[in-house]
Protein backbone atom coordinates (compact mmCIF):
# COMPACT_ATOMS: atom_id res chain seq x y z
CA UNK A 1 0.00 0.00 0.00
CA UNK A 2 1.07 3.58 -0.68
CA UNK A 3 1.29 6.31 1.92
CA UNK A 4 0.71 3.86 4.79
CA UNK A 5 1.71 6.43 7.43
CA UNK A 6 -1.04 8.83 6.34
CA UNK A 7 -3.74 6.15 6.43
CA UNK A 8 -2.50 4.81 9.76
CA UNK A 9 -2.46 8.30 11.24
CA UNK A 10 -6.00 9.04 10.07
CA UNK A 11 -7.33 5.71 11.38
CA UNK A 12 -5.62 6.19 14.74
CA UNK A 13 -6.99 9.70 15.13
CA UNK A 14 -10.48 8.62 14.02
CA UNK A 15 -10.40 5.83 16.61
CA UNK A 16 -9.75 8.48 19.24
CA UNK A 17 -12.79 10.48 18.19
CA UNK A 18 -11.16 12.99 15.85
CA UNK A 19 -14.04 14.01 13.54
CA UNK A 20 -11.70 15.74 11.08
CA UNK A 21 -9.74 12.51 10.66
CA UNK A 22 -12.95 10.56 10.06
CA UNK A 23 -14.11 13.11 7.48
CA UNK A 24 -10.70 12.87 5.78
CA UNK A 25 -11.02 9.07 5.56
CA UNK A 26 -14.48 9.33 4.02
CA UNK A 27 -13.34 11.97 1.54
CA UNK A 28 -10.27 9.93 0.65
CA UNK A 29 -12.05 6.64 -0.01
CA UNK A 30 -15.63 7.54 -0.96
CA UNK A 31 -14.64 7.50 -4.68
CA UNK A 32 -13.35 3.95 -4.22
CA UNK A 33 -16.61 2.79 -2.64
CA UNK A 34 -18.71 4.46 -5.33
CA UNK A 35 -16.57 3.04 -8.13
CA UNK A 36 -17.19 -0.49 -6.88
CA UNK A 37 -20.94 0.21 -6.68
CA UNK A 38 -20.82 1.34 -10.31
CA UNK A 39 -18.96 -1.82 -11.32
CA UNK A 40 -21.78 -3.86 -9.77
CA UNK A 41 -24.22 -1.67 -11.74
CA UNK A 42 -26.24 -0.65 -8.70
CA UNK A 43 -28.87 2.04 -9.10
CA UNK A 44 -28.33 5.39 -7.37
CA UNK A 45 -30.51 4.51 -4.36
CA UNK A 46 -28.93 1.08 -3.85
CA UNK A 47 -25.44 2.56 -4.27
CA UNK A 48 -26.20 5.18 -1.62
CA UNK A 49 -27.53 2.50 0.75
CA UNK A 50 -24.44 0.35 0.22
CA UNK A 51 -22.15 3.33 0.80
CA UNK A 52 -23.89 4.18 4.07
CA UNK A 53 -23.75 0.54 5.19
CA UNK A 54 -20.02 0.37 4.43
CA UNK A 55 -19.24 3.45 6.51
CA UNK A 56 -21.48 2.26 9.35
CA UNK A 57 -19.63 -1.06 9.36
CA UNK A 58 -16.34 0.81 9.45
CA UNK A 59 -17.53 2.71 12.54
CA UNK A 60 -18.17 -0.64 14.22
CA UNK A 61 -14.86 -2.18 13.11
CA UNK A 62 -12.53 0.80 13.27
CA UNK A 63 -11.24 -0.15 16.70
CA UNK A 64 -10.62 -3.77 15.73
CA UNK A 65 -8.61 -3.24 12.55
CA UNK A 66 -5.36 -5.07 13.20
CA UNK A 67 -3.51 -3.20 10.46
CA UNK A 68 -4.83 0.36 9.93
CA UNK A 69 -2.80 0.65 6.71
CA UNK A 70 -4.91 -2.20 5.29
CA UNK A 71 -8.08 -0.09 5.51
CA UNK A 72 -8.38 0.41 1.71
CA UNK A 73 -8.38 -3.35 1.15
CA UNK A 74 -10.96 -3.77 3.93
CA UNK A 75 -13.15 -1.19 2.22
CA UNK A 76 -12.86 -2.98 -1.13
CA UNK A 77 -13.88 -6.34 0.34
CA UNK A 78 -16.68 -4.90 2.48
CA UNK A 79 -18.12 -2.87 -0.40
CA UNK A 80 -18.05 -5.91 -2.69
CA UNK A 81 -19.93 -7.96 -0.09
CA UNK A 82 -22.53 -5.23 0.46
CA UNK A 83 -23.02 -4.85 -3.30
CA UNK A 84 -23.54 -8.60 -3.59
CA UNK A 85 -26.14 -8.53 -0.81
CA UNK A 86 -27.94 -5.62 -2.48
CA UNK A 87 -28.09 -7.46 -5.80
CA UNK A 88 -29.25 -10.70 -4.20
CA UNK A 89 -32.00 -8.86 -2.34
CA UNK A 90 -33.13 -7.18 -5.56
CA UNK A 91 -33.05 -10.31 -7.73
CA UNK A 92 -34.73 -12.73 -5.35
CA UNK A 93 -34.73 -16.20 -6.97
CA UNK A 94 -31.71 -15.25 -9.10
CA UNK A 95 -29.64 -14.48 -6.00
CA UNK A 96 -27.41 -17.51 -6.59
CA UNK A 97 -26.21 -15.84 -9.79
CA UNK A 98 -24.51 -13.05 -7.83
CA UNK A 99 -20.96 -13.98 -6.68
CA UNK A 100 -19.63 -13.28 -3.21
CA UNK A 101 -16.57 -11.06 -2.90
CA UNK A 102 -14.35 -14.09 -2.36
CA UNK A 103 -15.50 -15.62 -5.67
CA UNK A 104 -14.97 -12.60 -7.92
CA UNK A 105 -12.90 -13.57 -10.98
CA UNK A 106 -9.28 -12.46 -11.09
CA UNK A 107 -10.04 -9.95 -13.85
CA UNK A 108 -12.52 -8.16 -11.59
CA UNK A 109 -10.10 -8.34 -8.67
CA UNK A 110 -7.59 -6.59 -10.89
CA UNK A 111 -10.17 -3.91 -11.58
CA UNK A 112 -10.65 -3.40 -7.85
CA UNK A 113 -6.90 -2.99 -7.43
CA UNK A 114 -6.89 -0.39 -10.19
CA UNK A 115 -9.76 1.46 -8.50
CA UNK A 116 -7.84 1.41 -5.24
CA UNK A 117 -4.75 2.83 -6.96
CA UNK A 118 -6.83 5.56 -8.61
CA UNK A 119 -8.39 6.47 -5.26
CA UNK A 120 -4.92 6.71 -3.70
CA UNK A 121 -3.71 8.92 -6.55
CA UNK A 122 -6.69 11.24 -6.26
CA UNK A 123 -6.19 11.49 -2.51
CA UNK A 124 -2.51 12.34 -2.99
CA UNK A 125 -3.35 14.95 -5.60
CA UNK A 126 -5.99 16.56 -3.36
CA UNK A 127 -3.52 16.65 -0.48
CA UNK A 128 -0.81 18.25 -2.62
CA UNK A 129 -3.25 20.73 -4.17
CA UNK A 130 -4.51 21.97 -0.78
CA UNK A 131 -0.90 22.64 0.26
CA UNK A 132 -0.41 25.09 -2.61
CA UNK A 133 -0.77 28.82 -1.92
CA UNK A 134 -4.42 29.92 -2.42
CA UNK A 135 -3.51 32.06 -5.43
CA UNK A 136 -1.86 29.09 -7.15
CA UNK A 137 -4.93 26.97 -6.40
CA UNK A 138 -7.09 29.62 -8.07
CA UNK A 139 -4.84 29.67 -11.12
CA UNK A 140 -4.88 25.88 -11.56
CA UNK A 141 -8.65 25.78 -11.02
CA UNK A 142 -9.10 28.28 -13.84
CA UNK A 143 -6.67 26.46 -16.12
CA UNK A 144 -8.54 23.15 -15.88
CA UNK A 145 -12.02 24.54 -16.43
CA UNK A 146 -14.11 23.10 -19.25
CA UNK A 147 -14.68 24.88 -21.55
CA UNK A 148 -11.20 26.40 -21.27
CA UNK A 149 -10.77 29.91 -19.93
CA UNK A 150 -8.62 32.24 -22.01
CA UNK A 151 -5.35 33.60 -20.66
CA UNK A 152 -6.80 37.10 -21.05
CA UNK A 153 -9.71 36.22 -18.78
CA UNK A 154 -7.41 34.54 -16.25
CA UNK A 155 -5.20 37.62 -16.27
CA UNK A 156 -8.18 39.87 -15.60
CA UNK A 157 -9.59 37.57 -12.90
CA UNK A 158 -6.37 37.13 -10.95
CA UNK A 159 -4.73 40.44 -11.80
CA UNK A 160 -1.54 38.92 -13.17
CA UNK A 161 0.22 39.55 -16.51
CA UNK A 162 -0.63 37.14 -19.31
CA UNK A 163 3.07 36.42 -19.83
CA UNK A 164 3.46 35.14 -16.27
CA UNK A 165 0.64 32.58 -16.41
CA UNK A 166 2.69 29.89 -18.17
CA UNK A 167 5.76 30.18 -15.89
CA UNK A 168 3.60 30.20 -12.76
CA UNK A 169 1.70 27.14 -14.01
CA UNK A 170 4.99 25.30 -14.47
CA UNK A 171 6.07 26.22 -10.94
CA UNK A 172 2.71 25.00 -9.60
CA UNK A 173 3.00 21.64 -11.32
CA UNK A 174 6.61 21.23 -10.26
CA UNK A 175 5.65 21.91 -6.65
CA UNK A 176 2.90 19.30 -6.93
CA UNK A 177 5.36 16.74 -8.29
CA UNK A 178 7.73 17.38 -5.36
CA UNK A 179 4.99 17.03 -2.75
CA UNK A 180 5.71 13.98 -0.52
CA UNK A 181 2.31 12.38 -1.18
CA UNK A 182 2.80 12.47 -4.96
CA UNK A 183 6.51 11.76 -4.84
CA UNK A 184 5.74 8.53 -2.96
CA UNK A 185 3.43 7.38 -5.74
CA UNK A 186 5.91 8.30 -8.45
CA UNK A 187 8.60 6.31 -6.66
CA UNK A 188 6.57 3.24 -5.74
CA UNK A 189 4.35 2.83 -8.78
CA UNK A 190 5.90 0.33 -11.21
CA UNK A 191 3.88 1.90 -14.00
CA UNK A 192 5.57 5.25 -13.44
CA UNK A 193 2.46 7.18 -12.46
CA UNK A 194 3.11 10.87 -12.91
CA UNK A 195 1.46 14.16 -13.48
CA UNK A 196 1.17 15.02 -17.13
CA UNK A 197 3.63 17.64 -18.27
CA UNK A 198 1.51 18.50 -21.28
CA UNK A 199 -1.16 21.17 -20.98
CA UNK A 200 -2.74 22.61 -17.86
CA UNK A 201 -4.91 19.65 -16.94
CA UNK A 202 -3.90 17.81 -13.77
CA UNK A 203 -4.17 14.21 -14.91
CA UNK A 204 -2.36 10.95 -14.30
CA UNK A 205 -0.88 9.01 -17.16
Amino acid sequence: MRDDSTVTGLVTRARNGDRDAWDALVERYAPLVHSICRRYRLGPDDAEDVSQDVWLRLVDHLGSLRDPAALPGWLVTTTQRECGRALRAARGPCAACVPDAENIPDSQSGTAEQELLIAERHAALREAFTDLPPRWQQLLALLIQDPPVSYAQISATLGIPIGSIGPVRRRCLEKLRRHPAIAALMTDDDNGAKLSREGPALVWR
